[in-house]
């Protein structure tokens, strides 16, 4: 047994490691055990019932309202719910957050991630954006949620009645929209730098950052954030053509539904499709198994009486372990130009002109960096300061509990984080004691299990735990839900024929309808 090994059965412990070697090698054995429907079935619902179990089930017995257990604390989903009690001290053996910050910071040339491109860094933003959404306006209380807790697509259909009602069409089921170069969009937010009057049901962040002739290049999205950068929005242009097309197919095969059936049913045809992409591509991306996980049509019915099938409430770690700001290049790919992070920002205006089928393509042929330490742009410090100071305001307990919540042996050494010198000599330099770490900074201090993963094992274990508890307990998978009652046949059809974006981009670029590489997983990364 190499040294390395023994290092990793003795950090993550016995039955983590061997899970973990058990679905990284043996490839064969896996590939086919996946060719028999059965058993390919049963062992997609037990692997994911298994990750799952990994914690105790919702509902927390706390959220960020006290640090007590009340009825409005169990019901008031304003507030964040958390896995652990806050824990007291902050301080003590820990450096400033400003010192914490600067672990983060690349001072060279991005390391690039062994398997992910910027698409999954611009997925991974659009998609979690719709749930785990702190407050924007100042001051803000990182106490507080916004959001419905919910995959119900609000970057596109707003997060309330108000917002949808503002950018449907009300007629044949579709959202507004408007033609440019042959694509379509959706119509802009602003005249001479205000709010159009059928639009003032939105709103965008940050929009007052702006001078009025780049207000007039907004588009008007249900989510408050869908302008902010150019990634973002192309998810939300992507979707709003989908929902178009599939509420055309449903008028043509029922000619006598009324607009609000045609615009219901297409939405919640286009809410599966994306809890499809996020089990088959993207959740499947970041692990490094062999195994395929599948949205299969009976995981419902398999899974429904585990103790975990509850009510979705986001926490505010899930929120943290969400902030993979080592993703983002220094400057990124959009159309024939490299543009520095800031060039992006309030970047919608950038997609006409080389169409989306080509900045889709742009996205999926530049790496990301590696999520860790001393790898994200200097132009995102702030960001990484503001997690860190979230999380002592919240009183997050420290990186060694969470390990011990989540099934892994406490660590002892500042090495058992990480066994590269840097990352381990920074720590030890910075905080008094390994049990000082702070969640935060242990999460992206961590190693990943081996060269192919994308994330490292705690933060594996609570991106899986948290996505498929919150995925697979959507109401339109229950199996009284799930349906051609609900869907259409034409609807079911749709959402067997999408596991992943690009055969959603496909059906949507008519502007430029030839071939393109669309994917989350570099060209050259090896499986």
């Amino acid at each position: 047994m190499s040294r390395s090994r023994a290092r990793s059965i003795a950090t993550d412990g016995a039955v983590n490691r061997l899970r973990f070697l058990a679905l990284t090698h043996g490839r064969p054995l896996w590939r086919l055990a996946e060719t028999a429907t059965p058993v390919r079935r049963r062992l997609n619902a037990t692997l994911i019932d298994q990750a799952v179990r990994e914690m105790p089930p919702r509902p927390e017995p706390l959220s960020t309202l006290a640090p007590y257990t009340s009825w409005t604390s169990l019901t008031d989903r304003t507030y964040s719910g958390r896995h652990l009690p806050p824990h007291d001290d902050q301080e003590t053996g820990r450096p400033s957050v400003d010192k914490a910050a600067g672990l983060f910071l690349r001072e060279g040339p991005m390391d690039p991630c062994p398997r992910s491109t910027v698409l999954f860094a611009y997925f991974a933003q659009w998609f979690t954006d719709g749930f785990l959404r702190g407050e924007s306006r100042e001051p803000r209380d990182p106490r507080r949620s916004t959001s419905n807790h919910e995959i119900d697509l609000n970057p596109l259909y707003g997060l309330d009645a108000a917002a949808t009602a503002a950018v449907r069409a009300h007629e044949g089921g579709l959202l507004k929209s408007q033609q440019i170069n042959g694509g379509e969009f959706p119509p802009y937010l602003c005249e001479n730098g205000e709010i159009k009057p059928e639009f003032r049901a939105l709103s965008a962040v940050r929009m007052e950052m702006l001078p009025p002739e780049r207000r007039d290049t907004l588009f008007a999205l249900g989510g408050d954030r869908g302008n902010v950068q150019v990634g973002f929005t192309m998810m939300t242009v992507l979707f709003l053509r989908e929902h178009n097309r599939v509420a055309r197919i449903l008028a043509g095969h029922n000619p006598g539904w009324d607009d609000e059936r045609l615009f219901q049913t297409a939405r919640n045809i286009v809410i599966v499709q994306v809890i499809r992409i996020v089990v088959e591509e993207y959740i499947n991306h970041i692990t490094p198994y062999h195994f395929r996980f599948l949205l299969d049509p009976k995981l419902g019915t398999a899974l429904r009486n585990s103790p975990w099938h509850r009510q979705n409430w986001a926490s505010v770690e899930f929120n943290l372990v969400y902030r993979w700001h080592s993703l983002i290049p220094g400057a990124l790919s959009v159309g024939e130009r490299e543009l520095p992070l800031a060039g992006t920002l309030f970047g919608g205006a950038l997609i006409p002109g080389p169409g989306l089928g080509r900045l889709f393509e742009d996205a999926s042929e530049q790496r990301a960096g590696r999520i860790g330490l001393f790898n994200t742009d200097p132009s995102l410090r702030e960001v990484e300061f503001s997690s860190i100071a979230d999380g002592r305001t919240l009183g997050l307990a420290p990186y060694n509990d969470y390990r011990e919540h989540c099934r892994f042996p406490r660590v002892r050494r500042f090495d058992q984080v990480s066994g590269d010198p840097r990352v381990h000599e920074s720590l030890a330099d910075l905080y008094r004691d390994v049990d000082d770490l702070e969640l935060y900074v242990g999460l992206f201090a961590e190693e990943p299990g081996s060269p192919k993963a994308v994330l490292p094992p705690l933060l594996t274990k609570i991106i899986a735990i948290d996505a498929f508890s919150q995925a697979l307990t959507n109401p339109l998978l229950a199996p009284r839900v799930a349906n051609a009652a609900t869907f259409t046949r034409p609807g079911l059809e749709i959402i067997a024929g999408t596991r992943t974006l690009s055969d959603v981009l496909h059906r949507n670029i008519p502007e430029d309808p030839a071939p393109r590489f669309v994917s989350m997983t570099w060209r050259g990364a090896a499986r």
